[in-house]
């Protein structure tokens, strides 16, 4: 996928993952992996940028398997910020879907 394409979405995928389920910054990468390829380098700095914005919030849980892990979770701004991407990305993705089809709006009628 193109970067600049990655870069739109990844804000987007991070909050749709966090508000499954709490998570730690490992199995959000696993997670979007899953539909785009990213590293574990790309997504702290993100998590600092939503956590400084107050769309997630983090604590620390204690691992019996090796050092404590900062987990995610989603806050009600941050819900409210989801729900507003997705309804754009939605809104994109139709509006796209009718391009590469043909289906143009005639700016005459």
């Amino acid at each position: 996928m193109n970067s600049q394409m990655k870069r739109g979405t990844l804000e987007m995928c991070a909050l749709s993952v966090i508000s499954k389920d709490d998570c730690y910054g490992y199995e959000i990468v696993n997670r979007i992996s899953e539909c785009m390829e990213i590293t574990e380098g790309t997504i702290y700095p993100l998590m600092k940028r939503l956590r400084d914005a107050g769309l997630i919030d983090s604590y620390i849980v204690e691992s019996p398997e090796g050092p404590p892990r900062k987990y995610y979770k989603i806050t009600e701004k941050g819900r409210t910020e989801l729900e507003r991407l997705a309804d754009e990305w939605n809104e994109f993705v139709v509006s796209i879907g009718r391009l590469l089809k043909g289906e143009y709006r005639n700016d005459n009628e």
